[in-house]
Formats: C-alpha cells, structure tokens, sequence
C-alpha cells in the first residue's frame, strides 16, 4: 500500500532518470495522470500512456528524455505531504529566477503549473516543485 502517491511518482521518475531506465511502468490514478500531463507539456517526460493488464487493473507506461541527449536530469521535490498539507493563494506562488522549474499546483478542477495559476488567479494546494 502506497502512503503518498504523488510522491512514489516523483521518486519512481527521478530513480528512471539516475539509472537511465528509458520507460517504467507505475500504478494508474487520476492524480498521476494530471500530473504527468503537466510533465509532458513542460518538456519533463517525453510521452506516457495508460494501459490495462489482463485481470482489468491499469497502469502508466512513462517514457522518459534521453539524458545523454538532453545532459539534464531533472529534480523533482514534492512540497505538499499528506501529513502536512501546503494552501497558497494565487499571488502566494513564486515566479522561476531564471525559467527553468516550475511549481505544480492543484486546484478544484485540474492541475496546472504556477504560471498557469498566477494568471487565471487559481490557488490552491501546492503540490511539488520542479527544476
């Protein structure tokens, strides 16, 4: 049983990237799936997709950047754990010094980035920093 998803996520991800694993698979959830959307449109991960074993359970084949191409390894940090809940406002969310990390944020309708947040006025739960 999984504690904190969203972090067994992030560390699944940083743990692929360190040992250079091209894809892995991770256990299906609504969250992971939002997030991961994130990951993908900010240029993190390269692609994911949802598939289904035989006995109806699903799970996200992840496919991440070369890092031999890319020479980045990315640095995930989760900020908001299920023993301590982290809440910001919208003008509460910090910008990036120099463009490169982003914050992912969780509002009552989707999961978008700081930018994101900052410009539609939206806060809610901060749920992870990456740079």
């Amino acid at each position: 049983m999984i504690i904190d998803p969203i972090g067994d996520l992030l560390t699944r991800i940083r743990n692929a990237y360190m040992a250079r694993i091209s894809e892995f698979n991770i256990p299906y959830s609504t969250i992971k799936v939002n997030i991961l959307k994130v990951l993908k449109k900010n240029k993190y991960i390269s692609d994911f997709e949802i598939k289904e074993e035989t006995n109806n359970k699903k799970f996200i084949l992840v496919s991440l950047n070369d890092v031999r191409v890319t020479k980045y390894v990315p640095t995930f940090k989760r900020i908001s754990k299920p023993g301590q809940r982290i809440y910001v406002q919208a003008k509460d969310i910090k910008k990036s010094r120099n463009g490169k990390w982003i914050y992912i944020v969780s509002t009552p309708k989707w999961v978008i980035t700081g930018y994101e947040a900052r410009s539609l006025n939206v806060g809610w739960e901060l749920l992870c920093e990456v740079f």
